[in-house]
């Protein structure tokens, strides 16, 4: 649980320090906000497309193994960021980081469903979702103070250097693969695929969840730029996103187990879609007091989904179910910022929230539709 948890900080911190060098990178290459979009795409679209060929390697060698190798990937990426001497370059980079992190999210969230059984499982997942958003807080936070102190290529060198560490810590962990706790278990799950068209409806509802919060952190740095608010303050904004989105996905991951899915989903969705309309209007300070529970909302939904997953799936089918999960979630994520900086050229950063605020709804209808599911689990 610890190396997961850790794991899932520093990439999670990997892959959202992106935002707070995204408005540097447009300045230095001199980038439209659609090519903006593209270079976290492309990091997120790498991420996406080797979350199967991540699980079958673990299944191979070894989770730990292809975890540690991942995330020394991501900081070598990083650090050729940090030497790159043009756009080309700084793309690969991004390319490689992506094929790093996509390592962990298949193979930490499959360690902790192994290790953890039934209702357990859901709490162990939560946790393991909340500390996503530790990284989040605390990498994007340290890279604006290093910016403020160093070049930015600087700063990019000792994240890599970190990751480096990171990957060390875990071939020294030893931790065992998720084949070794299987004795752990429980009956219970499924016997099938998934239950009927419950996993599909849960996948359409992370698409859209991943989606929007992928397109509004993307560009919530250059709609706090139009209130006036310099890189410190970005900084601090997407710091209190996290911090939000961190209680978020702990409080919602047992909001989910008490309340049950479609209700968790209704709730978190809606003051979503509600949160990022109210902060188009506010100025800079007040905007910045609505961002911790935008947070919240933005990032539970993620939690509830994801200790989902193994109630629909089969025990021996979790590996592959936790890799197509968060190969089409992050996927999205990867393609949304490229669709929201075409709509952000064509009608501006602030059209383009409310068009994201709108597309929350679709996953209304979802929920609804999957209550029945899980009702005959």
């Amino acid at each position: 649980m610890v190396v997961a948890c850790g794991a899932h900080a520093l990439h999670d911190g990997f892959t959202d320090l992106l935002y707070v060098l995204l408005p540097l990178w447009q300045v230095e290459f001199g980038l439209g906000y659609a090519e903006v979009g593209a270079l976290r795409a492309v990091y997120a679209g790498a991420m996406a497309g080797f979350q199967l060929p991540a699980g079958g390697l673990a299944n191979r060698f070894g989770g730990p193994l292809v975890l540690a190798l991942g995330t020394a990937l991501a900081g070598l990426g990083y650090m050729m960021a940090g030497i790159s001497a043009g756009f080309a370059m700084l793309t690969v980079a991004l390319v490689l980081g992506g094929l790093g992190s996509s390592a962990q999210h298949p193979i930490a969230a499959n360690l902790v469903a192994h290790a953890f059984a039934g209702s357990r499982s859901r709490a162990a997942l939560a946790g393991y979702n909340f500390s996503g958003d530790l990284g989040k807080m605390a990498l994007p936070a340290v890279t604006a103070g290093l910016v403020a102190l160093l070049p930015w290529r600087s700063a990019a060198v000792i994240l890599g250097i970190i990751g480096f560490a990171g990957a060390a810590l875990v071939l020294l962990a030893r931790v065992p693969s998720a084949g070794a706790a299987r004795e752990n278990i429980a009956a219970g799950a499924p016997a099938s695929w998934s239950a009927g068209r419950g996993f599909p409806l849960l996948l359409s509802i992370g698409v859209i969840d991943s989606a929007t919060r992928m397109g509004f952190l993307t560009f919530l740095p250059f709609l706090l730029r139009m209130k006036g608010a310099g890189l410190p303050v970005i900084g601090i904004a997407l710091t209190l996103v996290f911090a939000g989105g961190a209680a978020g996905k702990l409080v919602c991951g047992f909001l989910g187990a008490r309340l049950g899915v479609v209700r968790a989903v209704f709730i978190t969705e809606g003051l979503t879609a509600v949160g990022i309309l109210a902060l188009l209007p506010l100025p800079l300070t007040a905007g910045l007091a609505v961002l911790p529970l935008i947070g919240i909302a933005l990032n539970g939904t993620s939690s509830v989904l994801y200790g989902t997953v193994p109630e629909l799936v089969a025990p021996e089918r979790r590996q592959r179910a936790f890799s197509i999960f968060y190969t089409a979630v992050i996927g999205a994520g990867a393609l949304s910022p490229v669709l929201y900086g075409l709509a952000s050229d064509a009608v501006g950063v602030p059209v383009m929230m409310t068009l994201i605020a709108g597309v929350v709804f679709f996953t209304l209808p979802l929920a609804w539709g999957l209550g029945p599911v899980l009702r005959r689990i």
